[in-house]
C-alpha cells in the first residue's frame, strides 16, 4: 500500500499538481479546512487520516522531535527547506517515497528532502 500524503498549507500549487499528475494520493490542508490549525493540531489531523505530513515549516520539525522524545505517535513528517530544493526534485522525491514505502515505514519518522 502506498504512502498517502497530507500537504501543509504553504506547499506550492505546482508541487501538488505535479504529484497529482503522478497519481499520488494527497490531501491539502486547504482542502481539509485545516490551513489555520496549530502545528500540533495539524500533525494530529494528518495522523488521524494516516497520512505523512509534508511541510516546509521548521516548527513542525520541533513538534516531531518533541513527539519522538515523549513517545507520542505520529504518521510521519517529510520536510524540505523551500530554498534548498526545486519543485521538480520535490515532486520526484515525494513520488519515490509515496510509491516505494508503506505507511508503517514513516510512523514516528522525519524524512528530509532532497533524498
Amino acid at each position: 500500500m502506498a504512502i498517502a500524503l497530507y500537504m501543509d498549507a504553504h506547499i506550492p500549487r505546482a508541487i501538488i499538481t505535479g504529484l497529482r499528475m503522478c497519481g499520488i494520493d494527497l490531501i491539502t490542508a486547504q482542502e481539509d479546512n485545516t490551513a489555520n490549525l496549530s502545528d500540533p493540531a495539524l500533525l494530529d489531523r494528518a495522523t488521524v487520516l494516516q497520512r505523512a505530513l509534508f511541510t516546509f515549516d521548521d516548527d513542525l520539525l520541533t513538534e516531531a522531535a518533541r513527539r519522538q522524545a515523549e513517545g507520542i505517535p505520529f504518521a510521519g513528517v517529510i520536510y524540505a527547506h523551500p530554498l534548498r530544493i526545486s519543485i521538480g526534485t520535490c515532486v520526484r522525491d515525494l513520488e519515490i517515497i509515496a510509491n516505494a514505502g508503506e505507511p508503517k515505514d514513516l510512523i514516528n519518522q522525519v524524512v528530509f528532502l532532497p533524498l
